[in-house]
Formats: structure tokens, C-alpha cells, sequence
């Protein structure tokens, strides 16, 4: 049974035929499909929780590249003060939530448990929306490297050139569906199987190249099929969640329904643009 720390329960109301929507059954049910299909926070430099965000958003502090230099101090004169420069990122969750409503008719009727199926599908829903919201973001970096008709072994090395020019390390390659398949035909790939099976990601972890991981994420979390994402993960992108999923278990007895409610307050920002290279192919 998962222990994902970013969940808090609740049940309100629960009434008569509530035990049937316990908060416990909700979260084993929830939990494993969040965290099968999750990636979003799990390629983030950094990752601000509830009591790191007092307020409707959080400011961050970013240092400039760059801003720091040594230099060379001729015999009993004074070394030069230097103090690094700053800049203030203000990043504020958005709420995002879903709910389903059951009839106590159609839980009786029905051949397979409606409510967990229903729980697993929004469980996908919200670990798609997260990877999504990463995407965006992600669609902002600074360097662009136009492809062909498929991913080349050039074209993974110039993201990676990008990234070392402006003191980033590349650390992950993030991967639509075809551009996954050209790296497969690529003879510096390795395969998940070979590659070892302790990965934070596993669900999405295709193989490596070049030493880096390969996470693939589908069209359904954002993701267009043809591009792919060089990234240093310390420096690429911040995630900001002011509410964990919240699941409500509620029962509208006037209607003989029983349902669940789910809501998130969570954001994503860049932290440096130059940090994240684009591959893009037709």
C-alpha cells in the first residue's frame, strides 16, 4: 500500500450508505494510478509543499549565471566585493478537481465496483494534468534544435551542446511517443531492462542514451508525439502545491447518490529557460 505524502483525506457527511466511500478505500484506490502515471514534480529542481507557500504564492529567488567571477588580485590590494545578483519568481497554484457521482442504483446494477474505476480513471486524470502543466513550461526553453523526419544522434547531441553552453549538465531526456521510437533504432540506446529497475519514474522510464534517462510521456499528459526535451533537472523547472489532492467523500441523500470530490492547488514555473533544450521532428 503506497504512503504518498502529497494526499490528505477527508469525509464529510458521509450519512447511511457513506461507509461505503471511506476515505482509506479512496486513497489505496487513487494512490497507485497517481503515482503509476506521475512525472510532473519528479523532473523538478525544486519542489515547494503547503508549509513552504504561507500565502496564495510562493516568491523564489533566482540567482543570475554567471554573476560570480574571480579575479586576479595584484599584492596588497583590495579583493574586489562582489555580491550576487538576484531575481524574484512569484509562482501561484491554480486549483484544479474533478468529481464523480454515482447512483446507488447503478452500484447495485453493476457488474464491476463503479466507484473504484471511477476513483483509478481521476487518479490518471490528475497525474496527466500535473505532467501537463510540466509540459507547458517546459515548451519555454531558450534553445530550439529543428529535426527531420526523425530524432538523429546530431540532433541529441546539439540539445546537449546547448545545455553545457550556458553551465547547465543534461540530466533527463523527455520524449513524445515517435521521437521514442527513433531513439530505439539509435545504437547508444539501452534498454529500461538492461538499464537497472531502481527508477523514480519507472512507469515512464524507456531506456537511456548518452547515460541519460529517457522518460516518455504521452499525448494524453500534453505531450506532442515528435518533440523531446534535453533538461538539467536542478535548474530546469520549479513545482509550487499549495493543496495536495484532497479527496471529499459526500452523500446527497435527496438523490440517493453517493460521490467523491477531488481538488489540487499546484503550479510549475521555470527556473532557467536555459536549462531546457527542444528537439523537435515532422
Amino acid at each position: 500500500m503506497s504512503e504518498y505524502t502529497h494526499i490528505q483525506e477527508l469525509n464529510r457527511g458521509a450519512g447511511t450508505q457513506g461507509t461505503l466511500l471511506i476515505p482509506r478505500k479512496i486513497y489505496d484506490t487513487l494512490i497507485p494510478e497517481y503515482e503509476k502515471m506521475l512525472l510532473g514534480r519528479d523532473v523538478c529542481g525544486l519542489v515547494l509543499g503547503p508549509e513552504q507557500v504561507p500565502g496564495r504564492s510562493a516568491d523564489i529567488n533566482l540567482e543570475s549565471v554567471n554573476a560570480m567571477n574571480v579575479r586576479l588580485i595584484a599584492e596588497g590590494a583590495e579583493i574586489v566585493r562582489q555580491e550576487p545578483l538576484y531575481t524574484s519568481l512569484n509562482v501561484e497554484p491554480l486549483k484544479y478537481g474533478a468529481r464523480v457521482d454515482i447512483t446507488r442504483e447503478m452500484m447495485e446494477d453493476s457488474q464491476f465496483p463503479l466507484l473504484q474505476r471511477a476513483v483509478e480513471l481521476i487518479g490518471k486524470r490528475f497525474a496527466e494534468n500535473e505532467t501537463s502543466l510540466m509540459i507547458t513550461q517546459l515548451n519555454d526553453g531558450a534553445n530550439t534544435v529543428a529535426g527531420g523526419a526523425a530524432v538523429t544522434v546530431a540532433n541529441l547531441t546539439r540539445a546537449m551542446q546547448y545545455l553545457e553552453a550556458d553551465d547547465a549538465t543534461p540530466t533527463h531526456w523527455i520524449v513524445g511517443v515517435e521521437v521514442a521510437n527513433d531513439l530505439r533504432n539509435i545504437d547508444s540506446f539501452f534498454e529500461a531492462e538492461k538499464s537497472g529497475g531502481n527508477n523514480a519514474v519507472q512507469n515512464n522510464f524507456l531506456g537511456t542514451i548518452y547515460g541519460l534517462p529517457i522518460l516518455r510521456v504521452s499525448s494524453n499528459a500534453g505531450m506532442t508525439s515528435t518533440t523531446a526535451y534535453c533538461i538539467d533537472k536542478r535548474y530546469a523547472l520549479v513545482c509550487v502545491e499549495k493543496r495536495p489532492i484532497t479527496a471529499e467523500a459526500y452523500t446527497l441523500e435527496i438523490q440517493d447518490v453517493q460521490g467523491v470530490a477531488l481538488t489540487q492547488r499546484i503550479a510549475f514555473d521555470n527556473l532557467r529557460t536555459t536549462a531546457i533544450a527542444i528537439i523537435t521532428s515532422s
